[in-house]
């Protein structure tokens, strides 16, 4: 019975330092980091800059992989499933986490079946138009769209995104009505050959369009003008007093992660928000860098779940849960 009792402990003894060994050495092969939005999306962008950066970190490849679908949700299920040793990380816009809980039922919990590691880049939305469209502002847009009913839609990155939201808030709050057209991530070419007159998208991916004069950018849904585009006013600013729909970037991965990994891949993080070469790159897209704590991303979500329940439920957004 003893040798049985020793070789027990052995084992476990042998297995506990294989994975403390593991862990020291991570990552010793490729880190497949998931997109869940098509390449050229505003996701996609800022999460190959931060790729970039790890793989320059960690002296192994950083591969982007996008699963792109209902708002990024379906890139969430994938790492949700995935096994827990960081070889799989999610780079995720808040739709899928804080919004699209409030208008489906997912396969995964967004508090529960994840480790979170940092909320790393803020940015807000811009509300453009297509250059043939006889507006100049907020205030014609919403002119037109009562003075012909049923002709006007906007495009959004997909349902449940901050930019539908965004799109719903001001139907609702001007009194107008639009066709929502969901699409798989940035529908800028669409708005600029007219297929779609409207577009809410991130700044990130429209404000080049607007800044080159290829489509006509009409506000920003922050509360304040963005420092990339201090010319763009606020949706507040025109008439609509509190109006705010922001959209952030975070780090996570599957639960039970160990945590020596997770704050090496925090640790890589800071320090490509902090990379000079990094930041313009980031400003020029409209994004802020964050930084924050899993603690602050796990607050965060908790806390804006609720609240975007409440702004789907007044602004009228049909739901499936």
């Amino acid at each position: 019975m003893n040798w049985i009792v020793r070789w027990a402990i052995a084992s476990a003894l042998a297995l506990a330092a294989g994975s403390a060994a593991a862990q020291t050495n991570w990552p010793d092969k490729p880190v497949k980091l998931i997109v869940g939005f098509t390449a050229g999306s505003a996701t996609d962008v800022s999460g190959r800059l931060m790729a970039q950066k790890f793989q320059e970190l960690w002296g192994q490849p950083v591969v982007v992989e996008n699963i792109a679908g209902n708002s990024g949700a379906i890139g969430v299920d994938r790492v949700a499933k995935a096994a827990p040793d960081g070889y799989t990380l999610m780079w995720s816009g808040n739709a899928a986490i804080t919004l699209l809980p409030s208008l489906q039922k997912l396969p995964f919990d967004p508090l529960k079946d994840f480790d979170h590691i940092s909320i790393a880049l803020g940015t807000a939305s811009v509300i453009l138009v297509n250059n043939d469209l006889p507006v100049k502002s907020l205030a014609d847009l919403v002119a037109y769209a009562k003075a012909n009913p049923g002709k006007l839609s906007y495009g959004s990155p997909g349902v449940g995104t901050p930019q539908h939201v965004a799109g719903e808030m001001l139907c609702a709050q001007a009194g107008i009505k639009m066709e929502h057209i969901p699409y798989r991530g940035a529908n800028l070419a669409d708005v600029m050959s007219g297929v779609v007159p409207v577009g809410v998208q991130n700044s990130g991916a429209s404000l080049p369009f607007v800044k080159d004069g290829r489509v006509r950018g009409l506000a920003i849904t922050s509360l304040k003008r963005s420092p990339a585009a201090p010319d763009l006013p606020t949706v507040a600013e025109q008439g609509f007093p509190g109006f705010e729909a922001l959209s952030w970037f975070g780090l996570m991965a599957p639960k039970g992660t160990p945590q020596p990994i997770l704050d090496k891949v925090r640790e890589a993080a800071l320090k490509a928000l902090a990379d000079p070469e990094l930041k313009p790159k980031f400003a020029a897209l409209g994004l802020e860098p964050i930084g924050g704590t899993p603690a602050e991303m796990s607050a965060t979500m908790a806390a804006d779940i609720p609240k975007w329940e409440k702004v789907i439920r007044d602004a009228g957004i049909p739901t499936s849960k």
